[in-house]
């Protein structure tokens, strides 16, 4: 079974800089899609970005204005989350999830959808703030 594991999350100032990562073990990652999600208190959970196998498809939710960027090393089972210009509004939990396993590539739900991942981590606080 697919495991997850957040990391790379922490406080960090307005304007700062956050790679996350989204180690996996137990199955390959090659054939899955990972996501990033994240949640703020009070708030449902959103969907932020997705990168799909091979890197065929890279989805990027509007209201991150190009300053979020995902990618993925399959080789190490590890895909990130670069986010810079980080705002007090960026302050959540963060998680990433998996879709899949897929024989082909599949184009999912831009901005990623809850429904559309089966496996997910526990989440890695982020706060920004001054």
């Amino acid at each position: 079974q697919l495991q997850l594991v957040e990391s790379g999350g922490g406080l960090v100032q307005p304007g700062g800089s956050l790679r996350l990562s989204c180690a996996a073990s137990g199955l390959n990652l090659d054939y899955y899609t990972i996501g990033w999600f994240r949640q703020a208190p009070g708030k449902e959970r959103e969907g932020i970005s997705y990168i799909s196998t091979s890197e065929t498809v890279i989805c990027s939710e509007d209201s991150s204005e190009g300053r979020f960027t995902i990618s993925r090393d399959d080789a190490k089972n590890l895909v990130y989350l670069q986010m810079n210009s980080l705002k007090p509004e960026d302050t959540a939990v963060y998680h990433c999830a998996a879709h899949g396993p897929e024989i082909t590539t599949e184009v999912l739900s831009c901005p990623p959808l809850d429904a559309d991942f089966d496996s997910w981590g526990q989440g890695t606080q982020v706060t920004v703030s001054s």
